[in-house]
């Protein structure tokens, strides 16, 4: 029977293709049967030599779905739900282009209209920037 790949190389092969949240990493480890300590063990080796960082992953991942036109509510939504701490998903969001000027391009490309102000909705923009789409349109 071939020899189970340790942990650390399992964590290695699951970051091969794109950056993971600690948690993701974790989570992944657990459900391929690593026991808590050597995962635990493996994610602090890999957060010590820089593979592994969940700041650098939330800004990273924050710029992108920002660049796709998502709003903080729904940015926030994505990190949380990858396991970044609140701490380092508001640091994330901080760094951003604010919300309102990501709004204004997608007006510029959509037009100002009450289904853009939907389809702002619908993509975790917040309320105020949503309010100024609609008032501006009567």
């Amino acid at each position: 029977m071939p020899e189970r790949p340790d942990a650390v190389e399992q964590a290695l092969r699951a970051l091969r293709f794109r950056d993971r949240s600690t948690a993701e990493l974790d989570a992944r480890l657990a459900r391929r049967g690593v026991g808590e300590p050597e995962r635990a063990q493996a994610l602090e080796t890999l957060e010590r030599v820089g593979y592994v960082d969940d700041e650098r992953y939330a800004r990273t991942r924050a710029e992108q779905l920002a660049d796709r036109g998502s709003g903080d509510a729904l940015i926030r939504f994505d990190l949380e739900g990858r396991g970044i701490a609140a701490e380092l998903v508001e640091a994330a969001l901080a760094a951003l282009e604010p919300e309102r000027e990501r709004a204004e391009r997608v007006l510029v490309r959509r037009g100002r209209s009450l289904g853009t102000a939907r389809y702002l909705a619908a993509r975790g923009f917040g309320a105020d920037v949503l309010e100024s789409v609609v008032a501006q349109e009567e």
